[in-house]
């Protein structure tokens, strides 16, 4: 609190005595002041102006009228008191005063008639807040004896103090609303902190659920890769462990074909053993025989007569037999592969024969019907696939039913299904191949049975065909028969057994070509031995061309990816020696050869047939690797084929 001045109002010089106050005393200083300045005055004893007489007390004045007179006015009351007994009411009276006062704009209040009291020896302070009473007793001494100065000093010391208490009074109103201030400025930012916080709060979760999503993605991109890598590891191993079986079964093959080659080899020993022995035989007959004619001269007549039937017929049946054995057209080994699997297959119709016969009661209808609605349901996809294919396992290993019977229905239905082309042939046929191969991996009679069917359904699965002789056949429609065509009441039309033939012979080539996860047992290699086969044994014509252009359209892809310039060499001899055969042999047959000669100029061999993606994966990914063909592979060999050997009577041989 700063310093208050306090100017007196009364003269600097009172009987002879300056007054010099000091505004920074207190009241102590004040009250040794005056006592030293009353101790002065009395010591002197005389009634001079500079000794005058002991002040008498003077009615108290009104100290609120005081800073309000000018500086010359110095106008004293007496000290009045009111006393009542309602305290409230007199609160009230000063209020009313005060209001009075307010209205008229006098200085004066009215106040109400009172006894006057006289306190010669008392002095009242006005001042509430001093308990002391020693200092009130030094008040009332000094009262006893104040004059003016002393009042004035009084009155000056009293305002200041009021004005003190006022200032302090009005600094602690400034402090509480500064600090009300000052709460509700903390509240805000309290409230603002906890909004921060909150925010604060929000923001940290979605970062932690953001951090969390990105690991969890980081961790699903980890598991994929490792996933990823195991699946090309097992990839590789069983790419290995089928590269490793198929080793082994080449090894295998070309063991059974050295034995097949001694076997032959010791066969015709065996034959050549036995046709001198045969020529022995028959010198010795013809010598006996001469004999025989010296010794009956005599019955001649009569012998004569009883040879004749004998004589003449033993030369047209042995020129029957040579005749017809002229006629037929195949290799020697193809000729007896069908006629083993044609035998295993008799074989296994006749004991099926005696099962049906047994009076069993299995419902073989059923199973009939089961067999031909999972056939015709099969599609180009990996999952029907693998479905159907289990299913015929299911009904093969069906202890209510032979397997045998079952195997064999299910041979003649396969062969009866796909004889028919439809819209959607070429992408069911390979499809029915994995079924196949998949079957006969679980039951290999399936396969042998199938190939049977295939040879009675079309002789050119063999490959064989049968040539048309006025000396080997009665008529034609016999001829037709024997070469397959078929009698619904009357002979089928060449247009419906070409297409009969292009079916089957799609579905052949469909199955050779197929190379799933399990091991085909009529695979590639012996889609190789089949074309060799048919290139060396089968003379062109339009039904050779017709199932040769089926063939290469079905299992040209493969053979190519496997064989490369081996199955080029071979395209190249049948454009250079097939076609110009057949053209100049069958002027009509002018379809075949021009659809043979675009499927090789076109290089249809380097594309992969229609359907023959199963339309998901293949029932191993790494099964079929990627086609790595292109045009300048195909003009590189093309130029190497320039230097082969353009032999006409080459014979055609294949590689395992």
């Amino acid at each position: 609190m700063g310093m208050i001045k306090l100017e007196l109002r009364c003269p600097k010089n009172v009987n002879g005595i300056s007054i010099d106050p000091n505004p920074s005393w207190n009241f102590n200083d004040l009250m040794s002041e005056l006592s030293s300045l009353e101790n002065k005055l009395y010591n002197n004893g005389s009634d001079s102006p500079l000794n005058p007489k002991p002040f008498v007390k003077s009615p108290a004045r009104d100290f609120r009228k005081i800073g309000r007179r000018g500086k010359n006015e110095v106008k004293a009351k007496a000290f009045v008191m009111r006393v009542d007994d309602d305290d409230d009411k007199m609160d009230e009276d000063d209020d009313e005063m005060d209001e009075s006062d307010g209205k008229d704009g006098t200085e004066a209040r009215s106040l109400v008639p009172v006894s006057r009291f006289t306190c010669n020896d008392i002095y009242l302070s006005e001042s509430d807040d001093s308990d002391n009473e020693e200092m009130q007793q030094m008040q009332v001494s000094v009262m006893d004896k104040m004059g003016v100065v002393e009042g004035a000093f009084l009155e000056l010391t009293h305002e200041h103090q009021l004005g003190v208490k006022e200032e302090i009074r009005n600094q602690l109103a400034a402090l509480e609303t500064q600090l009300v201030v000052e709460k509700e400025k903390s509240t805000s930012a309290l409230v603002q902190v906890e909004k921060n916080t909150d925010a604060r709060r929000q923001m940290d979760r979605k970062l932690d659920l953001h951090y969390q999503r990105k690991i969890a993605e980081a961790l699903d991109n980890h598991l994929t890769a490792i996933q990823r890598d195991h699946e090309h590891i097992s990839q590789l191993e069983e790419r290995k462990i089928r590269d490793d079986a198929a080793v082994e079964e080449a090894k295998r093959k070309e063991k059974a074909l050295q034995e097949e080659k001694l076997r032959q080899q010791k066969d015709k020993e065996e034959q050549e053993a036995a046709k001198l022995e045969a020529a022995k035989k028959a010198e010795e007959e013809r010598k006996t025989a001469q004999e025989a004619e010296k010794l009956a001269k005599e019955a001649a007549d009569k012998l004569d007569k009883e040879k004749a039937p004998s004589t003449t017929s033993a030369p047209n049946v042995r020129l029957e037999v040579k005749s017809a054995g002229k006629l037929v057209r195949a290799t020697e080994n193809a000729l007896k592969l069908e006629e083993r699997r044609l035998q295993t297959y008799k074989e296994l119709e006749d004991r099926n024969q005696q099962l049906i016969n047994s009076g069993s009661h299995t419902d073989y209808n059923r199973v009939e019907r089961d067999i031909k609605r999972t056939i015709s349901q099969i599609s180009g996809t990996v999952e029907n696939v693998r479905s159907k294919g289990t299913k015929l396992v299911e009904i093969l290993n069906n202890p209510a039913c032979p397997q045998s019977v079952v195997v064999a229905m299910l041979a003649k239905k396969v062969i009866s299904i796909y004889e028919a082309p439809n819209t959607n042939f070429n992408s069911s046929a390979f499809a029915c191949g994995h079924v196949i191969v998949y079957v006969s991996s679980q039951v290999p009679a399936v396969m042998d049975c199938l190939l049977a069917e295939f040879h009675k359904a079309c002789i050119y699965t063999v490959p064989k065909h049968i040539m048309y002789s006025k000396a080997g056949f009665e008529t034609e429609e016999a001829y037709y028969k024997a070469i397959g065509y078929r009698e619904d009441g009357k002979l089928e039309t060449t247009d419906c057994y070409l297409e009969r033939l292009e079916s089957l012979m799609k579905l052949y080539g469909a199955l050779v070509q197929t190379d799933a996860r399990v091991q085909n047992k009529h695979g590639l290699e012996e889609g190789w031995a089949w074309l060799a086969r048919f290139l060396n044994g089968l003379p062109p014509n339009r039904y050779t061309a017709v199932a040769l252009g089926a063939f290469l359209e079905m299992a040209g892809f493969a053979l190519h990816r496997k064989y490369k310039n081996q199955f080029t060499k071979i395209l190249n001899a049948i454009s250079r020696e097939f076609v110009p055969t057949l053209r100049a042999r069958d002027p009509n047959a002018g379809s075949k050869i021009t659809r043979i000669l675009d499927y090789i100029e076109s290089q249809k061999f380097l594309q992969e047939p229609v359907g023959w993606r199963l339309r998901e994966a293949l029932l191993s990914n790494s099964s079929i690797p990627e086609p790595e063909h292109n045009q300048q592979q195909y003009h590189q060999q093309q130029y190497h084929q320039q230097q082969y050997n353009h032999a006409p009577n080459r014979r055609y041989t294949y590689r395992r």
